[in-house]
């Protein structure tokens, strides 16, 4: 994998220059795009003329290559959603997201394969760390080709848990935000309550720099010692449980934790918090028919099966169900405050487990939904496996708004997994 602040690092020292970084992209994608399959727009090209450009080395991102999810309108690329009914789509504007990447100094390499419409079906995209497993969806390009060295930036969306499961799949980091910290203006709308952009890089410390970078915030959280801090570990659930491999390793990163001085307890979620992970299904439902209507009543016969369930299904739901669940989510929200009120963070899996072999599902996101709805911060950090060598992700949840404490503490997991080896 490419380390996105290492080459930062690197040109601002002047030890290699914004197009060597690009150079190391290129070699990368002719070894094992063809496996992998993370790209639906590949455009080297026009990215070597991007990358001269004067002053690209003195820009926050310093020229570095950045891979976009196709869920991101962008004017001098085709924009087609993973849908064949878009094929050849170009907007005339670029999302927001795109825009801010561009100002920051990020050189655009391409666009990286998305389920249709953020949703379940899959894409060709394999995982590049054993190419007969799924690499997680809807955000499959991005996540396998961060693991597969192709770019060390990438863009994602998260609406039910579109990031971090991939990112637990493929081995990498990643960061679903606050809801909205990262503007979704000009990303396809699914469910307007729960989509929420996000970024893929190697480490956490990456990606921290990557939103720091595109988001003008201070969220980096590579020039100090993490503090340590105070864990709740979330044991049980309101869904199915993960493997016995995931559940080995939570216990371990817990004691990890513990011995790095976190302060490491056990939580247990109210019951609300049940209610809200199904209420979940009835928003994302609800809103997804309502946001795809056109689609779905004009070319309804050519979109992929799932996201042609999702939308009867929402067309089935009433708006009194709807309502009902989006006063749960606001109750919930207040309970995850209140339980939030004595640790800093929450860990708990990424994924039930390591990336399900074959390619006709994403795998489950049965550990993510619940605190897409809650619009929390989450971090997936990198750097276990289970005995098979497929990877394993811890996730880090924090408070809403806290974003650069959540990183910090997914950092210091991060430190300490390393640490114990």
């Amino acid at each position: 994998m490419l380390s996105a602040l290492g080459l930062a690092r690197a040109i601002e020292d002047g030890e290699i220059t914004p197009a060597h970084a690009l150079d190391l992209c290129a070699d990368a994608i002719a070894r094992r795009e063809s496996d992998v399959g993370a790209f639906v727009t590949l455009d080297l090209e026009a990215a070597r003329k991007a990358v001269e450009r004067p002053g690209a080395k003195d820009t926050p991102l310093r020229g570095l290559p950045v891979a976009l999810k196709d869920i991101f309108d962008t004017a001098d690329m085709p924009t087609e959603y993973g849908s064949t009914i878009y094929a050849g789509y170009r907007p005339k504007y670029d999302a927001s997201l795109v825009a801010l990447i561009r100002r920051a100094g990020g050189t655009l390499l391409g666009k990286t394969v998305t389920t249709e419409f953020a949703h379940l079906d899959p894409g060709k995209t394999r995982n590049p760390v054993n190419l007969a497993h799924t690499p997680g969806g809807s955000s499959s390009g991005s996540a396998a080709g961060v693991a597969a060295g192709f770019f060390p930036i990438a863009t994602g969306s998260q609406t039910g848990g579109s990031v971090i499961r991939p990112a637990s799949f493929c081995g990498v980091a990643g960061f679903k935000p606050s809801y909205r910290l990262l503007p979704t203006g000009g990303m396809k709308c699914v469910s307007w309550h729960l989509d929420t952009a996000g970024l893929f890089a190697a480490s956490v410390a990456d990606v921290a720099f990557a939103a720091a970078a595109i988001g003008d915030r201070d969220l980096r959280v590579d020039g100090s010692k993490p503090s340590s801090p105070r864990i709740g570990v979330l044991r049980e659930q309101p869904w199915a449980p993960a493997s016995e491999d995931m559940v080995a390793t939570l216990d371990n990163v817990a004691r990890a934790a513990s011995a790095g001085m976190a302060r490491v307890r056990d939580i247990k979620l109210p019951p609300v918090m049940a209610s809200a992970f199904r209420a979940h299904a009835v928003i994302q439902a609800y809103e997804a028919a309502r946001s795809l209507a056109s689609e779905y009543e004009r070319s309804g016969d050519r979109l992929a099966k799932g996201v042609r369930e999702l939308v009867e299904t929402g067309f089935a739901t009433g708006a009194d169900a709807y309502d009902d669940a989006r006063r749960t989510s606001s109750q919930a929200r207040r309970a995850l405050s209140d339980l939030m009120a004595d640790v800093d963070v929450i860990l708990s899996p990424s994924a039930p487990g390591a990336a399900p072999k074959g390619l006709g599902s994403t795998g489950s996101s049965t550990f993510n939904r619940l605190w897409t709805l809650m619009g929390t911060p989450c971090v997936n950090v990198p750097g276990l496996a289970d005995p098979s060598g497929m990877p394993l992700g811890m996730q880090v949840i924090g408070r809403f708004g806290s974003d650069r404490a959540t990183l910090e503490a997914a950092l210091f997991v991060e430190t300490v997994i390393a640490r114990k080896g």
